[in-house]
């Protein structure tokens, strides 16, 4: 590889969230040969090759270096790593495909609310039957380490390969550990969630591989990536104020970020009251500007990245 390679989900709602991001950070994506297409280019970054993978696809080119970025949900990040900070550096948490992995047990078990109360009635369980609670998921993993960590032992997992919350009706398990937005869909089917039973907290993150071949073109391609995507976040948090050049707002004490003469940024709350201490001392006419992209020297995720990778 050369370019930076980066793969997007190919179908659903986290490809168009993904595709809005891009495209609010002013990278419109176009698909090669149409909507079915699985090879994409970035409006405005041309060395970047985009292609386009289901999310666990993404997630397994992420640790096998095939991809250098990806977008994809932090579950199946963890659940395809047996070590994710060895393998994957999060460069930014994307703000949508919130989901949540928990452990649900039906609702009829009036006395089982916590991981503790599920290793007595799996202990129970195979003292009286000889045989271990199952565990319907998808999340095989993530499961394990989960249970370890909370001391449940008398367990096996039942592999899901459908609805795993249809899994303990259909008597095919007792317990699940699946993914879950709002809970509705595991209330419908007569679960609850347990008061410990919280895996994750997932939403998509941009991520990038360790194990793939940075070249130096490669770099360059996420530099200028992270640089669009923060530099449209400062201009959504920040406004920009104009006012007279000969006043100087941080000798009068005011907190702002001065970039040039008679110009400033402020954060988008303060504007007005900015404006209005401006005017007051002689600086008027004040003038309040939306600001779209605020770049900077240096970006702050690329650096990290960079030390990251010479440890």
């Amino acid at each position: 590889m050369t370019r930076l390679r980066l793969a997007i989900p190919s179908k659903g709602r986290l490809k168009e969230q993904t595709e809005t991001y891009f495209a609010g950070a002013g990278f419109r994506l176009e698909q090669i040969g149409g909507a079915r297409g699985y090879a994409a280019r970035l409006e405005g970054l041309p060395d970047i090759e985009v292609i386009l993978l289901s999310a666990s696809e993404i997630a397994a080119a992420l640790m096998s270096g095939d991809i250098h970025i990806g977008v994809t949900g932090e579950d199946l990040l963890h659940e395809t790593a047996s070590d994710l900070d060895a393998v994957i550096h999060l460069l930014a948490p994307l703000g949508f495909g919130r989901a949540r992995l928990v452990v649900a047990a039906p609702r009829s078990w009036i006395d089982v609310d916590t991981m503790a109360d599920v290793e007595d009635v799996a202990a129970r369980m195979e003292a009286a039957t000889g045989r271990r609670l199952r565990v319907a998921t998808k999340y095989v993993r993530s499961t394990r380490r989960f249970f370890s960590a909370s001391g449940v032992s008398s367990y096996r997992i039942v592999e899901s390969a459908g609805a795993t919350e249809g899994a303990p009706a259909a008597g095919a398990a007792e317990l699940i550990v699946d993914i879950t937005t709002t809970g509705a869909t595991l209330e419908g089917n007569g679960l609850k969630i347990l008061k410990d039973g919280l895996i994750l907290s997932s939403q998509a993150q941009l991520a990038a591989s360790l194990r793939a071949d940075w070249t130096s073109e490669a770099l360059l391609g996420l530099k200028a990536l992270l640089e669009g995507m923060d530099a449209r976040a400062a201009g959504r948090a920040l406004q920009t104020v104009r006012f007279s050049p000969k006043l100087d707002p941080v000798a009068l004490g005011l907190d702002v970020e001065v970039v040039g003469p008679g110009e400033a940024l402020c954060a988008r709350g303060k504007a007005h009251d900015l404006a209005r201490r401006l005017a007051e001392a002689g600086g008027g006419p004040v003038r309040i500007l939306e600001t779209e992209f605020v770049y900077r020297v240096l970006n702050e995720r690329f650096e990290r990245f960079v030390a990251r990778r010479r440890l």
